[in-house]
């Protein structure tokens, strides 16, 4: 094993090929759904958690990774070796994913006093490519020798920089979740009506309602435009493949080139916000 694993969760919505590719270990989360448990990217792949929601009566719920699974992650890179952990986690505000990372880390250590593995815990900030992104590029790094401070310090500092915005074609989930009244939602499907929330640091805000699905095209594509630092790469992410041919289109034309990666959401988001979702990751201005 190498001296060094790079670890991260299933909600960074990395396609698991490039994962592997650049040997990044991912734990996953635990779904349940109408009274069934699911393991994410054990059990079903994206695209089926999509139809999965499209047919489910209830709402789906989600499972933090615990402080022992972690645990034994941690024990088991040791025994293996591995001289640095660097775990990317889920933001960290909504979810309690990291803490459990930092308990499990303080845990390994009190009962491994004498082992030398560092474990290093960064807040990915957000959901899905938002910091699942720049894992290829802190592993790219990390082959290249880079020590790993120098990866954490570049991490944090993309993380404090990135943003999502993100629409749905149907506001049922969103409805369900309590987002929006009843009324409203109700109201906002027989209309047509398509709201564009931003992500940003895991807070979720409503930034416009538009009406028709072409003027929703065309303003998140202009909101990524104008947001976005010039001549950065940019994510393009689905939960229903239908809209993913006009999206990437315009927004080639538009931004001048094609989206880094185009990926399918994983759960974390489209439990949230629907199984008819297209979200654009890019990066912007540093924030504090």
């Amino acid at each position: 094993m190498s001296k060094y694993v790079l670890l991260t969760d299933s909600a960074c919505d990395l396609p698991q090929k490039v994962a592997d590719r650049h040997h990044i270990d991912i734990v996953c989360f635990k779904i349940a759904l109408d009274g069934e448990g699911y393991t994410e990217r054990v059990d079903f792949a994206p695209e089926d958690f999509a139809q999965m929601l499209r047919e489910a009566k209830g709402l789906p719920t989600t499972s933090q990774v615990t402080r022992y699974e972690f645990l034994e992650r941690f024990e088991a890179y040791a025994e293996a070796g591995v001289e640095e952990v660097l775990y990317v986690s889920i933001n960290a505000a909504g979810s309690g994913t990291n803490a459990a990372a930092h308990a499990a880390a303080q845990d390994f250590h009190e009962e491994h006093p004498d082992s030398r593995m560092q474990i290093y815990i960064v807040d990915g900030r957000g959901y899905s490519l938002a910091y699942g992104g720049e894992l290829v590029n802190a592993a790219l790094m990390l082959e290249e020798g880079s020590p790993m401070q120098e990866v954490v310090s570049y991490l944090n500092d993309k993380y404090a920089r990135m943003v999502t915005v993100i629409t749905t074609y149907s506001l049922k989930v969103v409805r369900k979740s309590g987002r929006v009244n009843a009324a409203a939602a109700i109201a906002g499907d027989l209309l047509g009506i398509r709201p564009i929330f931003t992500l940003i640091d895991g807070e979720s805000k409503v930034v416009k309602k538009l009406r028709g699905d072409k003027a929703v095209v065309s303003a998140m594509i202009k909101f990524v435009k104008e947001g976005m630092v010039a001549g950065t790469p940019y994510y393009l992410g689905y939960t229903n493949e239908k809209y993913v041919e006009e999206y990437a289109a315009l927004a080639e034309r538009e931004i001048g080139y094609a989206p880094e990666m185009i990926i399918p959401l994983g759960s974390a988001v489209c439990a949230n916000i629907g199984p008819d979702a297209v979200g654009l990751v890019f990066e912007g201005p540093k924030r504090g």
